[in-house]
C-alpha cells in the first residue's frame, strides 16, 4: 500500500527533539526517506534511534544552521544521488526575555539572526534542490510573537516577523518551479526551550487563561501542521503562516512583568549619562 509520501527526500534541521523529532517521525511514518540534522550528534544518534524502535528509517547530519557551507552539505547528504530534494522543515531559533530598552546592540541584531539565518539558509540551499526536483515543499518554524505585540520579546518576535515575511517571498518567487513555502506559527508548546517557562504556574496559567483552548501545545500538535504544509493535502497551498497555539492570537500576549523579575527600563533610561 502505498503511502502519501513516498520516496519524497525530506531534511528536518532541528531534528534531534522537540518538534523537529515530532516533524521528521510523521514524514518518516508516511513514507519520506529523512535526514535529521542538528548541531548535537548524540541528540540526533539517539534520535535516529528512536526512530528505528518505532519501526522507521532515518539518517543523520551535523549541520550548525547558522553556517551556509554547513547546510549547503546537509542539504547535499539529505538529497538523492542528482541532488534533488523534496521537503525541508526547519525548527531553529530562540530568544531572550528583555525590555526593549536594554538589549545590547549587538545582542539584539544576533537574536534577530538567530531565528532568521537558518531559515534563509535553508531556503537558499534545498530550495535550489527543490527546483533541481522539479517540486518541493519548504516549511518554517516561527511562532506567534510575529503575528502581535510580544512584550519584552522585542528581537525574538522581529526575528519571527522576518522569518515569515521571507517565507512569503519565497513562495512567491519560487512558484513557478513548483516549490510550496509555508510557515507555522507555534503558541506555547512543550519542548526542551520551554521547560522553564512550564515549571513556572503563574506563566503558565497567564498563558492558557489566555486562550480559548486551554492547554498548553505539544510537540505533536505542531508536527502535525507541519506535516500538512509539506505534504499533498496542502497542494494548493504557500506563502501563508499557519497559528497553531489554541487561539492564543485571538487575545493578546502575556504580560511577563510580576510574572518574573525584570528590570525597570524606565529608571535605566532615566540614569543613562
Amino acid at each position: 500500500m502505498s503511502r502519501p509520501l513516498d520516496g519524497q527526500r525530506a531534511i528536518v534541521v532541528g531534528g534531534g527533539s522537540g518538534i523537529g523529532f515530532a516533524s521528521a517521525r510523521l514524514l518518516a511514518r508516511d513514507g519520506a526517506i529523512v535526514t535529521l540534522a542538528g548541531r548535537t550528534e548524540e541528540k540526533l544518534r539517539r534520535a535516529v534511534e528512536s526512530l528505528e524502535g518505532q519501526g522507521l528509517a532515518a539518517s543523520w547530519v551535523v549541520c550548525d544552521a547558522m553556517r551556509g557551507d554547513e547546510v549547503r552539505a546537509a542539504v547535499d547528504a539529505a538529497s538523492d544521488a542528482e541532488r534533488r530534494l523534496h521537503l525541508a522543515v526547519v525548527v531553529p531559533g530562540g530568544g531572550s526575555i528583555t525590555p526593549v530598552l536594554l538589549y545590547g546592540d549587538d545582542a539584539f541584531s544576533a537574536e534577530v539572526d538567530r531565528n532568521v539565518r537558518p531559515v534563509y539558509l535553508c531556503v537558499k540551499y534545498a530550495g535550489r534542490a527543490m527546483v533541481r526536483a522539479g517540486h518541493g515543499s519548504f516549511v518554517g518554524v516561527s511562532s506567534s510573537a510575529a503575528a502581535f505585540s510580544s512584550r519584552y520579546l522585542a528581537a525574538y518576535g522581529a526575528g519571527k516577523a522576518a522569518v515569515d515575511q521571507l517565507v512569503k517571498v519565497a513562495a512567491d518567487e519560487l512558484g513557478r518551479y513548483g516549490v510550496r513555502a509555508n510557515t507555522v506559527r507555534p503558541g506555547l508548546t512543550r519542548t526542551d526551550a520551554t521547560a522553564q517557562a512550564l515549571t513556572n504556574d503563574g506563566m503558565r496559567a497567564a498563558f492558557v487563561d489566555g486562550q480559548p483552548i486551554a492547554r498548553t501545545g505539544e510537540a505533536e500538535d505542531i508536527a502535525q501542521a507541519v506535516r500538512y504544509l509539506v505534504g499533498p493535502e496542502s497542494s494548493w497551498v504557500t506563502g501563508q503562516c499557519l497559528s497553531v497555539d489554541g487561539g492564543h492570537t485571538l487575545r493578546a500576549f502575556v504580560d511577563y512583568e510580576g510574572l518574573i523579575e525584570l528590570p525597570d527600563q524606565g529608571d535605566a533610561a532615566k540614569a543613562d549619562p
